[in-house]
């Protein structure tokens, strides 16, 4: 055999392909931006996701309803979570390809009472959701995306921020002057979750007690309608502001708020739609609640998952359990890519790298491989012929150096129900960040192999 049959080794996908699928590679990361750009929270993921559906003839389903062959359906939990699924021309029994993504990314909720007013300066108060580097989120522009729902029923939509005419929020930050104390803290310790208090007015409204939330409250009426009570029954985020953008002189890369897991959701979804006509029944999961373990009637451990599965095989007279063992999985989840800047975190050889293709995590987890799926060999070698067909470029990687951290994914709540399952997703730069980077050519590659194993 030859040296580079022999030899594994990882490669670039802007090496391996032509200049006609470097532009296939640009034209794809278009609608992916746009994306993006429209789903800042889960909620407007959900939004954006259901209006792609539905311009590929899915419909929405509700539990009870007949299902047909060659049918495509949608089932919308509570507005932060989405199931897609087509039902196949071959029986159920043969199984479900099921892609599993999560649409929530670490952000700052605004608590339940969140208005107070200090030193003639009135704040919202929050409560970090997801794992974040609290230093990162001080002195930039923040938006407000959201909902609050009224005792009458009625839900506003709530963005402020995005609009070039629109005010930003901000949380202050020490000069650099009176910051010799900060400055001998550990980093994870030198912004307490506690101050990070969003800046949203300095001028009062009269001369009495808290003239300046006052001001603000009455801006909020006059525009929303609302009052201070409303905020309890609110769901309100702080997120990064802007449109996602192109990095590099070269544009091979994005810079977006949200690319975990964003950037494997999109990927999935355009992968189903290409796949109308594979034979298998096919399932696409927008998940809520990743970032903080999947808890709840929006997360993976909730059981509508089991539930439409039970109704997909009821629908052809067959067990679920015969369904569910010859399913399949992707959890679309990001790998950590490799940074040089950062080399001590990382095992090299055992890590994704950036542009080299969408990325295996055979298992993620921490230190003795505690809290993740580990998948087994025999799905992996079948993954890998299923990549080859079409010629994907793929890696696999680990979440660091061992004992360094960890972290886990959705793919442990679906294995449970014995079904087959796996991380591919998109390696990223500074996950969890304000803003973080990927490779145009990965999210490509990342939706030829969601395609791929919808049709073989």
């Amino acid at each position: 055999m030859e040296e580079q049959e022999l030899v594994y080794k990882k490669e670039s996908v802007w090496k391996k392909k032509d200049e006609e699928f470097a532009q296939k590679v640009y034209d794809y990361s278009k609608g992916y931006a746009a994306y993006l750009d429209a789903a800042k929270t889960e909620r407007e993921a959900v939004a954006a996701s259901v209006k792609l559906a539905e311009g590929y003839g899915f419909v929405p389903f509700n539990f009870g309803d007949k299902l047909e062959k060659g049918g495509r359906y949608y089932y919308n939990n509570r507005g932060k979570n989405l199931y897609l699924f087509t039902i196949g021309s071959e029986p159920v029994s043969e199984g479900i390809r099921i892609s599993a993504a999560h649409i929530d990314s670490p952000r700052l909720d605004l608590k339940q009472i969140p208005i107070f007013e200090d030193s003639d300066m009135c704040f919202f108060k929050t409560h970090y959701y997801g794992g974040i580097r609290k230093y990162q989120w001080v002195a930039t522009p923040l938006a407000l995306h959201g909902v609050i729902a009224m005792k009458d029923g009625d839900v506003k939509q709530i963005v402020i921020g995005e609009d070039d005419t629109d005010p930003v929020f901000y949380i202050n930050d020490l000069l650099p002057h009176l910051g010799q104390k900060d400055n001998e803290k550990p980093l994870g310790t030198a912004i307490p979750g506690e101050k990070l208090n969003l800046l949203i007015g300095s001028r009062p409204l009269g001369d009495g007690t808290d003239a300046v939330k006052l001001n603000i409250l009455t801006i909020l009426n006059d525009k929303y309608g609302i009052t201070e009570e409303d905020f309890i029954s609110a769901e309100l985020c702080a997120v990064p502001i802007g449109k996602s953008r192109d990095a590099g002189l070269d544009r091979s890369m994005i810079c977006a708020y949200g690319h975990d897991d964003r950037v494997c959701a999109y990927p999935a979804l355009t992968a189903l739609f290409e796949s109308l006509e594979s034979p298998h029944t096919l399932m696409c999961i927008l998940a809520d609640k990743e970032e903080i373990g999947s808890e709840g009637n929006t997360g993976m451990q909730c059981e509508i998952m089991l539930d439409l599965i039970n109704e997909i095989a009821a629908s052809q007279g067959v067990s679920s359990a015969l369904v569910r063992a010859a399913s399949k999985c992707l959890s679309a989840d990001v790998s950590a890519a490799f940074d040089p800047n950062f080399a001590e975190a990382f095992e090299k050889k055992n890590s994704a790298l950036m542009s080299c293709g969408v990325c295996f995590n055979k298992y993620t987890g921490a230190r003795g491989k505690s809290g993740t799926n580990d998948a087994n060999a025999e799905y992996l070698g079948w993954l890998r012929g299923v990549m080859e067909k079409d010629a994907i470029v793929w890696q696999t990687g680990e979440l660091g150096r061992i004992d360094y951290g960890g972290g886990g994914t959705v793919a442990k709540y679906i294995a449970n129900h014995n079904i087959d399952t796996v991380d591919m997703g998109v390696p990223v730069i500074s996950m969890h960040a304000p803003y973080e980077i990927i490779s145009k050519a990965d999210v490509y590659e990342a939706h030829r192999g969601f395609s791929a194993f919808n049709r073989y």
